[in-house]
């Protein structure tokens, strides 16, 4: 499904449910984010939703579900949709100078869009990113000690990876809806790793960086994981993935 319309703000703060946990450095070097920009009421969305959640089982993969809501209106309004993902589909859309905004979409490592129901044009897409050197170059780690989260992002190692912003998002990793009206009515579909919300933890300047997030700040029902992302450019010019970790919250 295609939709060409203007980009709106980011805004919001994140809900508030604390979580106690003691939880080791998540792995810091994985191969990919693959962001799906998703829809309940896309009924060629579904197959793209299951391969989200086939690549979430692969610890090289960060696969995390956008839900966007610009297809609220064709009768069933997605429930966990958030205008803040349509805007950053259609940030990733003017960067590449196109005027494809689409679902299922897929955008590997911030740099290169694929049906999200093509599983070839995925790993395709991850093969090409990587082979540019600067995306996945930085290493990231994450570890929850108590009532925090502790970030750090390592050193560049690329000339041309030198600037960026530090993006926390809680997760919840697995998400079934039952869907009552529109195009995929009368089905239960299941959701993986959908982003329920983002923090901006810091801007990057290529020099090594440490962070400190109090979990109360990502965290809320439903959510289980959470992911911290190095991107160049910023939330309105997204440019390519360059770090990534993801962790479990219990």
């Amino acid at each position: 499904m295609m939709v060409n319309s203007s980009i709106s703000r980011w805004s919001g703060t994140l809900g508030v449910c604390a979580i106690i946990a003691i939880v080791g450095p998540a792995h810091a070097d994985p191969r990919a984010v693959v962001e799906l920009f998703t829809s309940q009421g896309c009924s060629s969305c579904p197959p793209a939703d299951k391969i989200i959640g086939e690549l979430a089982k692969d610890p090289a993969v960060i696969a995390l579900s956008m839900p966007i809501d610009y297809w609220d209106y064709l009768g069933w309004k997605d429930t966990l949709a958030d205008a803040r993902f349509s805007a950053r589909q259609r940030a990733y859309s003017r960067m590449r100078g196109d005027r494809d905004v689409y679902t299922p979409q897929a955008i590997v490592n911030g740099s290169i869009h694929v049906i999200g129901s093509d599983r070839a044009g995925i790993e395709g897409a991850i093969d090409d990113t990587t082979k540019t050197g600067s995306a996945m170059s930085v290493p990231v780690t994450m570890s929850i000690i108590g009532k925090q989260i502790n970030v750090s992002v390592a050193a560049s190692r690329m000339p041309t990876a030198a600037h960026g912003e530090v993006w926390i998002c809680s997760v919840s990793k697995a998400v079934p809806i039952s869907i009552g009206r529109g195009e995929n009515s009368g089905r239960e579909i299941t959701y993986h790793n959908v982003v329920r919300n983002l923090l901006k933890v810091g801007d990057w300047n290529g020099s090594s960086g440490n962070w400190t997030v109090p979990l109360e700040n990502i965290s809320r029902d439903g959510v289980d994981a959470a992911v911290v992302y190095v991107q160049d450019g910023s939330r309105d010019t997204p440019g390519p993935m360059l770090g990534a970790a993801y962790t479990s919250l219990h």
